[in-house]
């Protein structure tokens, strides 16, 4: 048996809940249950792999929808009886098609954090409906020649905010348009956040085996 299992403290049934986590936003993702199998299965093969209480068997995420969730790392609770499996996922976490399970807000007593996902799917969603009055609407009925032009002049507006010497803030200000009609850009053409993610990670790898040959050639 796998050691990394031994330490575990499964309930009566043989389960262990997983809190599932993007692990670049860090957004909660879904609430599922493993089993001693699942686990082995989720560290022999790399994605996560569930217990399925309401069928009772075992459920490889992404098995039919293709929506499947790399695993990069699974930390326990002081307690050893919960898991935290951060995870890089390849399409929506909810069956129900959004990035997330957790949609429905039943309180909130103060200002939401900021999430691209949840700005991404705004986009999406007015895009689908064109609501009158809406700016982001507009956009979408000009076109496309329209968002690259707005994606230009916001650029040159973060440029020269950027040489201001008058601090940050507008500096911020302009990002935030930029970023705002990137999205737009990405919702018009069909690209995807996830779909950006993986070009950052791949980035990122190859950044370090540059490294790793660097210090290579120099001994």
């Amino acid at each position: 048996m796998d050691q990394r299992i031994n330490g575990l403290k499964f309930d009566e049934k043989g389960l262990i809940p997983a809190v599932v986590q993007d692990f670049y936003t860090k957004e909660v993702l879904t609430v599922a249950y493993m089993n001693r199998e699942s686990l082995e299965i989720t560290f022999k093969e790399g994605y996560t792999c569930f217990w399925s209480r309401s069928r009772n068997c075992l459920w490889r995420k992404g098995e039919t929808s293709g929506h499947t969730q790399k695993v990069v790392r699974i930390t326990a609770d002081c307690d050893f009886d919960a898991l935290v499996v951060e995870v890089i996922k390849n399409g929506p976490a909810c069956h129900l098609g959004t990035e997330s399970c957790f949609t429905n807000v039943i309180e909130d007593q103060g200002e939401s954090e900021f999430n691209p996902g949840d700005l991404y799917h705004l986009l999406q969603t007015r895009k689908e409906e064109m609501p009158e009055g809406s700016y982001t609407s507009y956009l979408f009925e000009k076109g496309l020649d329209k968002i690259l032009k707005k994606v230009g002049e916001e650029s040159t507006e973060v440029i020269i905010a950027a040489k201001s010497e008058e601090g940050n803030g507008e500096l911020i200000y302009e990002l935030a348009d930029l970023y705002y009609h990137a999205l737009v850009l990405m919702v018009e053409k069909g690209v995807t956040l996830d779909e950006v993610r993986k070009e950052l990670a791949s980035r990122h790898v190859i950044d370090k085996k540059v490294k790793q040959e660097k210090m290579s050639a120099a001994h």
